[in-house]
């Protein structure tokens, strides 16, 4: 099997890092990869903050509430940036609304996420385990604040990787036969009955890990995790219109 798909099939999400700083030669590689990752109109509306001092990873791991994302030897947080091509075009006094806009924000977040999992597929192919921080949306403002993030940017995703101090279990997914369809979206008459089988297997995966065993299965978790909300991610919204981006 080709060694790139066999990674991303045996994907795990690695939390827990030994001691040991990423290669210079590597992060500079995988920096490259970001760069050269596909972009909306070849705008490349994305930058990376590369938290290198410990304080910042600390607070990070504050507002983000994971005590683990402190202990990452890479931290990088992947912002969507529309200040930079608005102020080249400011300079040149061709700026314009548009240039601020949602849509142009969708853009800049879809190569932002581009980007950093270019990353990942990269990194986990010369050994080194990642884990996404979707955390940072706990307190976007504290994170705009903490990186001095100018108006028309928006942090997306964090990223930690390094090399793993752990194999965790391989954690099931849904059949891709709920997730995959052929030209139209196919409606089932009943779920519940379509993953019943991956509801008994995520029960049997909770109750067999190594870490933080549970009674739990898909379905559960469903009302607990997209039927509430985190705290203080109702105000990204409030959040985003504050960054300057022009929402309608």
């Amino acid at each position: 099997m080709n060694v790139n798909i066999e990674n991303a099939l045996n994907h795990k999400t690695i939390r827990e890092f030994k001691d040991r700083k990423v290669d210079k030669e590597i992060v500079e590689n995988l920096l490259e990869v970001a760069n050269h990752s596909a972009s909306s109109n070849g705008m490349q509306l994305f930058t990376i903050i590369r938290v290198t001092d410990q304080d910042i990873k600390d607070k990070l791991s504050e507002i983000g509430m994971q005590e683990y994302m402190r202990r990452s030897p890479e931290l990088w947080i992947f912002v969507a940036d529309l200040y930079r091509n608005y102020s080249i075009a400011k300079e040149n006094n061709m700026q314009n609304d548009e240039m601020i806009s949602f849509d142009k924000f969708i853009q800049a977040f879809t190569d932002s996420v581009i980007a950093a999992q270019n990353v990942v597929s990269s990194a986990e192919s010369m050994g080194l385990g990642t884990d996404y921080y979707g955390n940072i949306h706990n307190s976007t403002q504290d994170i705009i604040d903490l990186l001095n993030l100018p108006k028309y940017t928006y942090p997306v995703v964090g990223l930690g990787f390094g090399y793993p101090n752990q194999n965790p279990q391989l954690k099931p997914r849904l059949p891709i036969s709920l997730k995959s369809f052929v030209n139209t979206y196919k409606v089932f008459d009943n779920y519940n009955e379509e993953i019943k089988d991956y509801d008994a297997e995520m029960t049997t995966y909770y109750d067999l890990r190594e870490s933080n065993k549970r009674s739990d299965s898909f379905s559960l978790q469903i009302p607990k995790k997209q039927g509430t909300i985190i705290a203080n991610r109702n105000k990204m919204f409030e959040t985003l219109k504050k960054q300057g981006f022009i929402v309608k």
